[in-house]
Order: C-alpha cells, then sequence, then structure tokens
C-alpha cells in the first residue's frame, strides 16, 4: 500500500506536466508511437520499482542502492543470450568489479544496528527482490529501445508521458478497482495526518520536476555527464545513509562499495573514449 500510495499521485502529476510540455513545445505527429504502445512497459515500470521498495524492510538502504548499480549485468546477459551481442573484455572488467563488488557486499556481515533498523532482516529475500527489480527495469528499457526505433520521432517527453499516463491507470486500478482496496486506507490515512498529504504533494513535484531535468541534461550535456551524475549520486547516498542516517558499513563493506564505483567509473571512462572516439572521426 505504502508503495502504490507514493507511486499513484507522482505518476499524475508527471502525466500532467508532460502534456503540459508537449503542447507547449508541439512537434510533428508522423513518425511518434501511439500513447497505447506503452502499455507492457508500463506494467515492468510499475511492479519493478515497488520491488525495490520491497526490498527495503530485508536489506539496508546502502544494500539496495548497491545492488541496483549493477543494473549493467542482466543488460549484458540478456544481450549475449538473447540478441547475441559481443562486447569488449574492458566492458566484462566492469562488469566483474560491480558483480564481485555486490557479492562480496552480500556476503559480509551488516552490523548489528543497521539490521535492528530493518523490520524484517532477510538478506537472500531483499536481494532477490533488487534482482527482479533489475530483471523489470531491464524489460522496460528494451521496449522503450524498441518503441524509439520503430517511432524514430518520439521524443523523451512522449516516453516519459506514455510510461506515466500507464503508471498512474495501472496504480489507480490497483488502489481503488475494488471496496477493501488499499488506496481508500491511504486517503483516510491522508486525512488523519494532513502533514502527510503535503510530504506527498512535494514528492510528486519534486519527482516531476526532476524527469524533466535528467531529459534537460541528457539533450543538453549527453548520456555521460548525465550517468556521471547519477554514479556520484548513488555513491554519495550511500555516504550520507551510513554516517547521517546511522546505517554503519564495516571495512569490507565499504571496500566491496569502491569496487562497485570502481567499475562503474571504469564504464564512464569507457563511455567517455568512445564518445572522443566519434568526436575525432567527425
Amino acid at each position: 500500500m505504502y508503495r502504490q500510495g507514493l507511486s499513484l499521485p507522482p505518476e499524475a502529476v508527471m502525466a500532467t506536466v508532460e502534456s503540459a510540455v508537449i503542447k507547449l513545445w508541439p512537434s510533428n505527429d508522423t513518425g511518434r508511437a501511439p500513447w497505447w504502445s506503452y502499455w507492457s512497459a508500463g506494467i515492468t515500470n510499475t511492479i519493478g520499482p515497488a520491488m525495490g521498495i520491497e526490498a527495503l524492510k530485508y536489506i539496508s538502504y546502502p544494500a539496495q542502492v548497491l545492488a541496483k548499480s549493477s543494473k549493467m549485468i542482466p543488460v549484458m546477459l540478456m544481450g549475449t543470450l538473447v540478441y547475441g551481442i559481443r562486447y569488449t573484455f574492458p566492458e566484462y572488467i566492469c562488469t566483474l568489479l560491480v558483480a564481485g563488488g555486490v557479492s562480496a557486499f552480500a556476503l559480509a556481515k551488516s552490523s548489528s544496528k543497521t539490521i535492528s533498523k530493518l523490520a524484517h532482516p532477510n538478506a537472500p529475500l531483499g536481494y532477490g527482490l533488487c534482482f527482479l527489480n533489475l530483471a523489470f527495469d531491464g524489460f522496460t528499457n528494451a521496449t522503450q529501445d524498441s518503441i524509439s526505433a520503430r517511432c524514430p520521432k518520439t521524443g523523451a517527453w512522449d516516453i516519459m508521458l506514455g510510461m506515466n499516463l500507464w503508471g498512474a491507470i495501472y496504480n489507480f486500478v490497483f488502489m481503488f478497482g475494488w471496496p477493501q482496496a488499499s488506496g481508500y486506507q491511504a486517503v483516510e490515512f491522508c486525512k488523519n495526518h494532513p502533514e502527510a498529504g503535503w510530504d506527498i504533494l512535494y514528492y510528486c513535484l519534486c519527482g516531476a520536476i526532476g524527469q524533466n531535468f535528467i531529459f534537460f541534461t541528457i539533450s543538453r550535456f549527453g548520456s555521460l555527464t548525465n550517468t556521471t551524475i547519477t554514479t556520484t549520486r548513488k555513491f554519495v547516498s550511500i555516504v550520507v545513509s551510513s554516517v547521517v542516517s546511522g546505517n554503519p558499513l564495516s571495512r569490507k563493506q565499504w571496500g566491496s562499495v569502491v569496487m562497485v564505483f570502481s567499475g562503474l567509473s571504469y564504464q564512464i571512462y569507457l563511455k567517455w573514449q568512445k564518445l572522443q572516439k566519434k568526436r575525432k572521426a567527425l
């Protein structure tokens, strides 16, 4: 209920914002993907993040962030096994660093203080949910890439509108589709705790506006810059969670964090190299 209650308002607000943006900056509709083409990606995009939030009941926030940083692993596995894509040796090195770091972090013993904050400590279940989250994200990304390939004039705002529109529809049905649905409990909770309603509103606005900043970063400075910012944010999140929020990490776990972000940083460097080669070729 908690995850769905936080999902419906932001996705509804985001869909409204993206609609307004598309109206303000109109473009030729020819070649753009129809809104209904996002229905399948909307399902996985709704279920996947819910599993990531659910995982926080069983593993710590730093563990969840680190596990979700290994997104390249299922992407490369799917690319190799399903599509026959060949990756370079340095790319495999990056993947091994990330996979090894996440595995070492999972096997390292967490502090009793961190475990005491978890609702139901269960590392295998928590990491399993993170893996399913990554698998669903992989399908979502693959579907978005397929839509962009089939409809090349589809812009980032079109994709965000389609995804958030379907997400809002699915969450609305889940929350209010039957008399005992969890949405009615969420509304009642907000009535009894008005301050929570304001928090959800701020959360909505930040999510809606934040998505546009991501788009502007990619379109203006490129995906490499966006990847660098995202990776830095994840590392800072782990440090802040450990130092400020009272989720202490052991030396082995800090070593695992360094290992994962070394792999991610090396991946960014490889992307930068490819970008430089393309620029020289022009």
